[in-house]
Formats: structure tokens, sequence, C-alpha cells
């Protein structure tokens, strides 16, 4: 039997069918899977705890896909949280029950519209890519505008119209996109093409100071569809990892009000600064998997999991993290305490048995990556110190060996780069090449105290004994440490 409202009562799921009859307070730009996974799941357990009690209008905007799996279904999907906390194993299953209704913009426009007149509506919610955070000048008279940015538009001015500039009813808007600044990016647009479109400013100014665009961040790997026996047909199943984070950047007491669904649950975290979890992340989550990456390819490790699960290569990513990114991040912003358990439930979420993380998709774009993600951890290792770090030399040695090509695609501007400095050069040759290329770096990184020779020590121990063997000498430093 297909997952529906009729089959609640057999599956003992009360709460959810409570939640079916709530109002609607969200406009939600996108179907994916990030989104119901964690701001869906957030608003959901918060309705089911009697917190919130608003549902989610969902909002289709490419032509991609159908949305008859959420009509078939009343829009009910099973969300299942499989991971690790702790070190104990998670397995939960929930049926989200957030959203009310899938409207597709270029067939339900007026749909759409009408939800702007709905006193109840209060939030905004969208991840729609990168790119959809962008400005084009279009009218917002279209039927739908094509742009994200676009719809939002036309969809506050209805609002503005018909409730006659009333100030109350602006709305909290809350991109999710994974670009830094992305409500102030997506709130400068709305200004930029309100002027486009001539807007009176009487809205202006209701947009501008009526209307809270907030900066958010959203941390959680949500692989998609779950393969997972739940005893009833379900095609809008999907799963997560356990950790989950939505940082959202306010001060304002109306905004913490309105975004009452941040009490249910310690994911949702409103701060009036937001940087710290970003570095967070960006230093220890991606700093450490672009570190590791080339080095788990080259000692025949496909996954995040099976490197966890091999003693040297997971002594290798802890003391990445712990002995020399955590030193060098760590300020009068980044409290130590904060950053180890970070650290820790980073372990975790790379320790998780559900999720096949490869590493050869982590190498895409390595080169471009170690230079926004490592880089300046490196530069700030240097500052505090002289001494060379050691880990990170490693992980440089391993992009270079890695970049030389072998059984495996290397998805990188610079791999023909790289792949001329090998047939040139010998191997020390190619590392002071590499580290003094500024283009590559943003900094002539051969200029570090002892670097460029760490580098091409570590590149030579790789090349004579292999990654497996160069592991085991790190995990053998670690013990004797």
């Amino acid at each position: 039997m297909k997952l529906s409202e009729e089959l609640l009562p057999r599956l003992h799921e009360k709460e959810a069918a409570r939640c079916l009859h709530l109002p609607e307070k969200v406009l939600q730009f996108g179907t994916g899977v990030l989104l119901r996974g964690l701001p869906d799941f957030f608003i959901d357990k918060a309705n089911k705890q009697g917190i919130f009690n608003g549902r989610i209008v969902v909002i289709k905007s490419t032509a991609n896909g159908s949305t008859d799996a959420f009509a078939e279904q009343d829009n009910l999907y099973t969300h299942c949280i499989r991971g690790i906390a702790d070190g104990k194993p998670v397995a939960e299953n929930i049926i989200n029950a957030s959203i009310s209704r899938v409207l597709n913009a270029a067939s339900q426009w007026e749909e759409i519209l009408a939800c702007a007149t709905n006193p109840d509506m209060e939030v905004v919610i969208s991840n729609t890519t990168e790119i959809g955070i962008i400005y084009q000048e279009e009218s917002i008279q279209a039927s739908p505008p094509q742009s994200f940015p676009g719809k939002l538009l036309a969809f506050l001015y209805h609002r503005y119209i018909f409730f006659k500039g009333d100030v109350s009813k602006g709305l909290v808007i809350i991109p999710t996109e994974l670009i830094p600044d992305n409500g102030h990016k997506l709130r400068d647009i709305l200004l930029q093409l309100s002027a486009f479109n001539r807007l009176e400013p009487g809205f202006v100014h209701w947009l501008q100071y009526h209307n809270d665009c907030c900066n958010s961040l959203v941390d959680c790997i949500v692989p998609g569809a779950a393969d997972i026996d739940t005893g009833y047909e379900d095609e809008l199943i999907i799963m997560t990892e356990v950790y989950r984070l939505w940082a959202i950047e306010t001060d304002s007491e109306r905004v913490k009000r309105i975004l009452s669904f941040h009490t249910a649950d310690a994911g949702v975290v409103l701060a009036p600064d937001i940087n710290v979890f970003r570095e967070l992340k960006l230093r220890l989550l991606n700093g450490t998997h672009t570190l590791s990456c080339g080095l788990a390819v080259l000692a025949g490790l496909d996954t995040v999991k099976a490197a966890m699960n091999n003693p040297p290569m997971a002594a290798y990513i802890k003391g990445l993290m712990i002995r020399e990114i955590i030193p060098s991040i760590t300020d009068t912003h980044i409290r130590a305490e904060d950053a180890l358990r970070f650290a820790e439930a980073v372990l975790d979420r790379f320790r998780n048995p559900a999720i096949e993380h490869r590493w050869l998709s982590i190498c895409g774009q390595y080169t471009a990556k170690l230079k926004m993600r490592v880089v300046p951890v490196l530069l700030q290792h240097y500052q505090r110190s002289e001494h060379v770090p050691e880990l990170m030399a490693l992980g440089f040695a391993a992009h270079t060996l890695f970049m030389r090509g072998g059984e495996y695609v290397i998805a990188d501007e610079q791999a023909a780069w790289y792949r001329g400095q090998w047939a040139e050069y010998p191997p020390d040759l190619v590392v002071k090449q590499a580290l003094s290329n500024s283009t590559l770096w943003g900094h002539d990184l051969s200029l570090l105290p002892g670097f460029a020779a760490a580098v091409a020590g570590k590149l030579k121990v790789l090349q004579e004994e292999g990654a497996a063997g160069c592991l085991e000498q790190v995990m053998a430093a670690a013990k004797a440490s």
C-alpha cells in the first residue's frame, strides 16, 4: 500500500495526521531532498510538538520531473535518518507531514500569487542551486517570471498591493543556497529588480524595511532516495545523516518569534553572526576532505567510510583536524572547545555506514578546493608558528602525485598544467614549480619556512613506499607522540 493520509492510522501516526489540517505559513521554492531533509524536517518536528503550527506550500519552478507523487501520497513522505551520534548507531524513520501542496510555477502561477493574499503566510525558504540567486532583467508581470528572484519579487509585490502596504505582512525570507551572504545577495537583487521594474517607492521601502532576508547556512548530507523497507510504498522516501545544522543569521526579535520552529531542535541556530559555523564547516569538514581525498585514492580507499575503517587513514584524518587545523583556526571568534566538538561530530559523520561518499568525487576541482579551503589555514598556521605542519604537507604531496594521473579521471582545470610539469621535471622540481605558482594558490607557498622541502620529502615517500606505507608511518608517529 502506498503512503497516504489513509495509511496514517495503521502506522500509528496520530501527530502526523493532526498536522494535516494546520494553516499554510511557509512558501518554499524547491522540491529537492536538501529542503525536504532539513528545513522541512525542522518544521515538521515543531508542528508535532505544537510549536510552529504551520505547513509549507512548495513551488516547483523547473520543467524537469513531475509532482504527481506528492499528490498521490497526500504530500507525505518518509524521512529515514541513518548514521552515528556520540559513537552510537542511529536508525529512525519519520513520516513528514509538513507539506500541504506542491504548485507548478509554469501552470499554476495564479494559485501561487493567491498564496500572497494569505494572512498566515510568514516565511519564504529557497534552494534553487547557487545559480538561482542571480540578477536577471525581466518584468515581474510575466506569468511567471523566469528567475527565482523575479518570481519572489512578483509574489512580494502582489502581497504588498493586496494588504495595502501593511507593515505587519512582511515576510522572513531564508535562502539556503550554498553561497556566502545568500540572504543579503538575494535582498540586493530584489531591490535592483524593483528599480528595473520601476516599482513605487512605497513598495521599495516596505520590501527593504519590513521583510527580513536572512543569511543562512545548511549542513547535512542528504544522499537522496533511500533503499529502505518500510512496509509500504513511498516514491518520495529520502535519507539523511544524523548531523543537521541550519544556521540563520538574525538578531531580530520579530524574526525569532516567527521562526518559532527553532526551539524544537538544537540543529536550528539563530545567531547574529553565522560566520563561525561557516568557518568550522569549511575548514574542518571541507578542508579535511580536500587534504585527504588524493591520499585516500592513492591508498586504494574508495569511500570516506572505507577510510574511517582503515586505522592508518583514520589516524591521518583525526590528526589533521585535531593537531593541525584546529590550532590554526581557533581565536577569539572560534573557541577551541567548539572546534573540538565540531571535529568529533565530523568524525562521526565520516564513519556513517549508511552513506557512500566517494573520494574520487571529492577530488573534483581538487586544486581550486585546496586554494579556497586549505591555503588560508596553512597561512594562519605559519602566522602562529614556523613549525612545518607535516600532515598538511602530506596532503599537498598527495595532491601533487594524484595530479600526475593514474587509473582514474582527473576533473580539475589545472590537470593539463600538472601533466606538463610531470612530463618535463623531476618530482622535487614539480613540487617547487607548483608551490611557487601564485596563480594556483594566490600566494607563493614555497616561501613558507620548510614547507616545500617537507612536501618534496613526503612525495618521495609516497613514490617509494606507496600511500599505504606512508600512512603507516603517520599512525606510528601518532602513537609515539
